[in-house]
């Protein structure tokens, strides 16, 4: 018997398997991201999950635009420097963002409508991002000290792009119901808000490891000069705020447009989408005769709500400014906020799940305006308003920002704001989820956002017009604790408990 002169090999998977496996694994993936579930909440073909993940990363397109330009440094720069007066700067910041919250009042409904009755909203969520954009760009040019027409120009830009920001929100929400089942439409909505803090982040830490702290400090992750030529002396990186966020705006949106499906048209005239829209929401209107509970709970929350909005307008320009920080301790303060604003979240569903809703309002919004109080007492040489303290005193360490107790402290009370702040606006929503009759409550949930839109200038425009008149900012920022404990004083009227559809 002649034996084998090559040995036998174990059985094993045959050349090129490897990529076959691969190309399965490939395949398989595509298969899941492209598979649909059925139809959507609104009866419509749903979006592949792909199409939905494009819906959600439009946030992380757009939502920076809040973080960088409206709260943490282009808008504090706008009230400190291309004002040049603090107290005035604050005021016309606020009557600026009236301005554009009234225009938000007035079109807001109409745009609802068309929405709402008017098939397609891909083109729309394209003009106003094309619009925001368009805002962002020229902010570019907004020097340090500039004239009463530089000044109007940019408040201008600010407006615009806070309009068309609202308004493409409009439309994007509404493209939600239509793109995903009912299951997966809070899932999406939470995605959405994550990668939209997410990318807030994200671009802030951008902006403060090649643009401010450069030159600053001698660590090896951060360059020697900041890149791109760009000159802190300037106030370039402040300026360039908007630039960015309009190129990060018009790069993630493509997803959107090439991945989400939109609703077909209707071919209904504008004018009969107007219309019919409106009749809705008067319709919805006057139901609230039957469901007092309910409106009673939408004037509380109309209140708060707007109150919350003057919080996370003027909190960046109040901390800038009485600390004189300039963009690195604004961008570390942007950072860290934000993410204890994301810790927040979880915090606001904790405070549902232990003590229901209304008690978790009065903690949240609560404790909202009590931190605010607090963060008006500080100051360079003050802690608490009654401890002095020496501004001439040695640092507490080395770092460029952060580095006495005065800011240390008050740090430490809008991390509190931060987390409650976010959590009030978590426990609003579920507040309405609990008291609406489940019957109608997409239509409930459609007057909590108009409430929350068609009012958001009362708050603003009111600290902007008391900073005016009493020259200070602590006394104009009295104003937004006001507005929080209107609301509050108007849930003591709230019951916790759903009622029937009539």
């Amino acid at each position: 018997m002649k034996s084998s002169t090559k040995a036998e090999a174990p059985a094993g998977p045959p050349d090129g398997a490897p990529a076959i496996e691969a190309a399965a694994e490939a395949a398989g993936l595509a298969r899941w991201l492209n598979a649909r579930e059925g139809a959507s909440t609104t009866g419509d073909r749903a979006a592949s999950r792909l199409g939905q993940f494009a819906w959600a990363l439009f946030h992380w397109a757009r939502d920076p635009y809040v973080l960088v330009v409206t709260i943490y440094l282009f808008q504090p720069y706008f009230a400190n420097d291309v004002v040049g007066d603090h107290v005035r700067g604050l005021a016309l910041a606020g009557t600026f963002q009236a301005v554009s919250g009234i225009v938000i009042a007035i079109l807001a409904p109409l745009l609802g409508a068309i929405a709402d009755s008017g098939g397609r909203r891909k083109p729309w969520i394209a003009l106003f991002v094309i619009l925001l954009a368009g805002a962002m760009v020229p902010m570019w040019f907004a020097l340090p000290h500039s004239s009463a027409t530089g000044i109007f120009f940019v408040g201008t830009l600010i407006a615009l792009a806070n309009v068309a920001y609202e308004f493409s929100a409009v439309f994007h929400n509404a493209l939600l119901p239509t793109i995903a089942n009912p299951r997966r439409v809070a899932g999406l909505s939470g995605l959405g808000y994550t990668l939209g803090n997410g990318a807030g982040i994200v671009l802030l830490l951008f902006m403060l490891i090649a643009f401010a702290l450069p030159g600053l400090v001698a660590w090896s992750f951060i360059p020697a000069h900041p890149i791109w030529g760009i000159s802190q002396a300037l106030h370039e990186p402040e300026r360039l705020a908007g630039p960015l966020c309009a190129v990060w705006l018009l790069a993630f949106s493509l997803p959107l447009f090439l991945l989400t499906p939109d609703r077909p048209p209707t071919r209904l005239p504008w004018s009969q989408a107007i219309a019919a829209g409106l009749k809705s929401v008067v319709r919805t209107v006057r139901s609230l005769r039957h469901y007092r509970n309910v409106g009673a709970y939408l004037l509380a929350r109309l209140f708060f709500n707007d109150g919350m909005t003057a919080v996370l307008t003027f909190g960046g320009i109040y901390a800038s400014s009485t600390f004189n920080w300039g963009p690195v301790p604004m961008l570390v303060y942007g950072i860290e906020l934000s993410i204890f604003a994301v810790l927040g979240g979880f915090v606001g569903g904790w405070l549902d799940n232990a003590f229901g809703s209304k008690r978790a309002i009065f903690i949240s919004i609560g404790g909202t305006a009590l931190a605010c109080l607090l963060s008006l007492t500080m100051g360079p040489d003050r802690i608490l308003w009654f401890i002095p303290y020496d501004v001439h005193a040695p640092h507490l360490w080395s770092l460029p920002f952060f580095n006495t107790w005065p800011e240390v402290i008050f740090l430490l009370i809008v991390n509190f704001i931060a987390v409650l702040i976010t959590a009030g606006y978590a426990n609003s929503r579920t507040m309405l989820a609990r008291i609406a009759p489940p019957e109608k409550m997409t239509e409930f949930f459609g007057l909590y956002s108009l409430s929350g839109q068609s009012t958001s200038f009362l708050a603003t425009g009111f600290v902007g017009w008391l900073v005016s008149v009493s020259q200070s900012q602590r006394i104009g920022l009295l104003g937004e604790v006001l507005f929080l404990a209107l609301g509050l004083a108007l849930m003591a009227f709230v019951k916790e408990q759903r009622v029937a559809a009539m």
